[in-house]
């Protein structure tokens, strides 16, 4: 058997099995052995083990190999389907066993793909930090003091300690692309509905999209490609044409520097002059804008009526269960039960926000926005003390982005910096998936 990298890709595989240096069961065994290694990181709800893997491989026997995702591991977080198996959502008194999977794992099955196990995550998916779960908090991958962000927290680390080729993680307000960046990796987060959301757990079900992790670009976009699709038995499905990679006519940047945090805010300031002048090197027109609205904008999904979503979703199971709920989810979730929390502010949110999508609709017309993936990190420790501001300051780049109907890429700004990574995000109208997907590979090229 060949070395297996630490870091596995899809088009590393594929040539390891075409050239039969590796079989997808020697691969499996290596996944196993990693995970019991690893176990420290709190990174499984349901790890990779033989017992579970062998049905999976047994079945990939039986089709044929030139599937595009034929024998590539992935990990799912356990707030997605996956038949026969506990969905969780990190609270084990939610759990329930799917006789389906979900419509996107299913798709990624049928390409080839194998999964691998359950991930950990927030509670409910409610949080950027990766320490609110009774399944242990989610170390970084790289440095285990550091939080691995969330809520996707155990996708991305999966990925990034070599248990998977990608992951499925799921987004709300940046829980696709906080853990890319913190744990060095590319988090692609697609427009609304371009991916089914059968079968996961809501979060802000209008809002909700499911992600994918990986090392590479290219391996995001091979995802992309399998997962995309209407689907009729999904209410929140869209239809979207194929994508078509361009250069944006545009980018925008912020004119006000961002704000960094945290212990390590100096080195991400430098990390983000870095990645701004190689944007602006990349020969495509840059401006400079307010980025104001964006920030009032994200301001509506947890400081408005907006958040009675999440309630509405969860408010049944969470009023029987009280002490099944971490008390910083729990009030987050009750806040959107509270009196205040009107029909009427509802619809004032609706229209305000009807307005910031116009806005942004004139503004980046055939171009992309780009702002820092998160300014900066915490360790486990500081997040424990300060749970809710802490957390707000992680997605203080993210939570525009689906109120607004974005698409977005989170990528590495160095893909070598294995100590204190930071990353910058690309955003464009849902329509324009291309463009991000272009831009995204011209900087990563640089």
């Amino acid at each position: 058997m060949t070395t297996i990298p630490k870091k596995i890709t899809i088009s590393w595989l594929k040539e390891a099995y075409a050239s039969k240096k590796l079989t997808p069961w020697e691969l499996m065994r290596e996944i196993v052995k990693r995970a019991g290694e690893e176990k420290q990181r709190n990174i499984w709800i349901l790890p990779p083990v033989e017992e579970f893997l062998s049905p999976y491989l047994s079945y990939l026997e039986t089709m044929p190999e030139d599937l595009p995702l034929w024998g590539i591991p992935f990990a799912i977080k356990d707030n997605i389907d996956l038949a026969g198996v506990p969905t969780t959502a990190a609270c084990p008194d939610y759990a329930y066993v799917p006789k389906r999977s979900a419509a996107v794992v299913q798709k990624l099955i049928d390409a080839g793909a194998i999964p691998v196990g359950k991930t950990n995550l927030d509670q409910f998916a409610t949080g950027l930090v990766g320490t609110r779960s009774p399944y242990g908090e989610c170390h970084n991958a790289l440095n285990e003091e550091l939080i691995s962000g969330g809520s996707s927290s155990g996708s991305a680390v999966s990925v990034a300690c070599g248990m998977a080729a990608f992951a499925l993680g799921t987004d709300t307000a940046g829980s696709g692309r906080v853990p890319a960046m913190l744990n060095g990796l590319v988090g692609f987060k697609p427009a609304l509905g371009a991916w089914s959301t059968r079968g996961v757990v809501p979060a802000c079900a209008s809002l909700d999209c499911v992600t994918v992790f990986s090392n590479t670009l290219e391996d995001a976009e091979a995802v992309n490609e399998e997962a995309m699709g209407y689907d009729s038995d999904c209410i929140w499905s869209r239809q979207y044409d194929a994508v078509k990679k361009n250069i944006p006519k545009k980018v925008f940047l912020p004119e006000t520097k961002p704000t960094f945090f945290g212990d390590y805010k100096e080195i991400m300031e430098k990390k983000w002059d870095t990645a701004v002048a190689r944007v602006r090197s990349l020969g495509i027109p840059c401006e400079e804008i307010d980025y104001q609205m964006f920030y009032d904008a994200a301001r509506i999904l947890y400081d408005g009526s907006y958040v009675a979503e999440r309630w509405a979703d969860l408010g049944d199971f969470v009023t029987r269960h009280e002490n099944s709920v971490f008390p910083v989810t729990k009030k987050i979730l009750m806040s959107g039960a509270a009196p205040d929390k009107t029909a009427t502010g509802l619809f004032g949110d609706l229209h305000a926000l009807q307005a910031y999508r116009h806005k942004a609709a004139e503004i980046l017309r055939d171009a992309v926005m780009i702002m820092p993936t998160t300014g900066g990190t915490f360790t486990r420790d500081q997040v424990r003390e300060d749970p809710v501001e802490t957390n707000s300051l992680m997605g203080l780049y993210t939570n525009h982005c689906n109120l607004l109907d974005f698409v977005a890429c989170a990528v590495p700004e160095n893909v070598n910096d294995t100590e204190i990574p930071f990353g910058i995000t690309i955003f464009a109208l849902s329509q324009n998936t291309g463009l991000v997907l272009k831009s995204a590979e011209e900087f990563l090229a640089q």
